[in-house]
């Protein structure tokens, strides 16, 4: 059930493609901060809590000024965002692009034509983390690119992603002859191709959660390691003579949207693979961290906790869920993007939901 809402301030005069708070996909919280991710951006955002329900004080860090992007020019298309480990770790889109056909357009066969046109962009396969610590002297949460690791200072903790290759990357690589997933990469992401829409890290393992392809009912989880001998470069750990791992869950035929650790459980933002009006929801995957991904998860460690509103009607293709993060021990953030104009309450802010789980 929906408890509250969170006002969310954005610099008035901060544009790139589109205003940032029409875009948000992606959000993690620490200490006093939300970050925040846009689809369109290749940006990271800082929000501080200012009073009561509101979180401003904006500030936007280029990813360029922190890892070896591959392309200077397009988004990374940031659909996962978590913290662990004195790192904010991110995650790209990972999937092909088709362009918008537009109805009102004057040359309608040139808008049919459109739809023909895929596109592939290096920078949505972007794996990486970047040092996130707390400044001793303001307080402050800041971005690193390289910085003493607190707890071991005689280590370093450094940014890093995982290497890009002709495939996208080096988990890419590795997922081509996937008996699962290798048809499916040819496929643009919304029309239940391979589309990364989910991040969460517990301890050294990463999950990435899918939004497509979802397979009959099932979506799927990856899960990945990575080796302690480099940092700039994110090399992936072999487990079994593979480098990653499967979980095949049933979200009621939807695909992941988000993923958010609760302690032992594995909170899922669930959603439709297609660009549609449909359920979206939150459920809670029991004791997440112990489950074998040689099984299909199993019904009863699968519970649904509500249903996330979303438009439809004349408001039809607007507030898309897409980032959620805990607010506290018993409460997640969900933020939107294309959201209505009842969340737009000023010139740059915008209303997120709070749910009690």
């Amino acid at each position: 059930m929906r408890k509250k809402f969170i006002n969310l301030q954005f610099n008035p005069n901060y544009y790139v493609q589109k205003d940032i708070r029409d875009g948000l996909s992606a959000v993690v919280k620490t200490g006093d901060y939300l970050w925040l991710a846009g689809d369109e951006t290749a940006h990271i955002e800082r929000l501080q809590h200012k009073d009561g329900d509101t979180y401003a004080n904006h500030q936007t860090f280029s990813l360029h000024d922190f890892l070896p992007l591959p392309d200077l020019e397009t988004e990374i298309d940031i659909e996962g965002l978590d913290y662990q480990g004195h790192y904010l770790w991110l995650t790209g889109s990972h999937s092909l692009k088709r362009k918008k056909a537009r109805p009102d357009g004057d040359n309608q066969a040139k808008e049919i034509k459109r739809l023909t046109e895929i596109k592939k962009e290096a920078n949505r396969y972007v794996v990486a983390r970047i040092p996130l610590l707390k400044n001793p002297d303001t307080g402050a949460f800041e971005l690193r690119a390289k910085a003493p690791n607190p707890e071991h200072q005689q280590r370093t903790l450094v940014a890093g992603m995982i290497p890009i290759t002709k495939n996208g990357n080096e988990l890419m690589e590795a997922l081509q002859k996937d008996e699962h997933l290798q048809s499916f990469f040819h496929i643009p992401g919304k029309d239940n191709g391979f589309d990364i829409e989910g991040m969460a890290v517990f301890n050294d393992r990463v999950f990435l959660g899918l939004r497509g392809p979802v397979l009959r009912g099932w979506a799927i989880i990856l899960e990945i390691e990575f080796e302690h001998d480099s940092d700039e470069n994110l090399k992936l750990k072999k487990q079994n003579g593979l480098k990653y791992k499967k979980h095949f869950l049933h979200l009621n035929g939807m695909g992941v949207r988000e993923l958010c650790v609760q302690g032992k459980d594995l909170l899922i933002l669930a959603g439709a693979t297609m660009d549609l009006d449909a359920t979206i929801a939150v459920y809670r995957w029991q004791d997440a961290f112990t489950h074998d991904p040689n099984e299909l998860v199993k019904p009863q460690d699968i519970e649904k906790l509500f249903d996330v509103p979303h438009g439809f009607g004349t408001e039809t293709g607007k507030d898309k869920a897409e980032g959620m993060t805990l607010l506290s021990k018993n409460e997640v953030l969900i933020v939107f993007d294309s959201p209505n104009h009842l969340r737009k309450t000023a010139l740059s802010d915008v209303v997120a939901d709070v749910f009690d789980v």
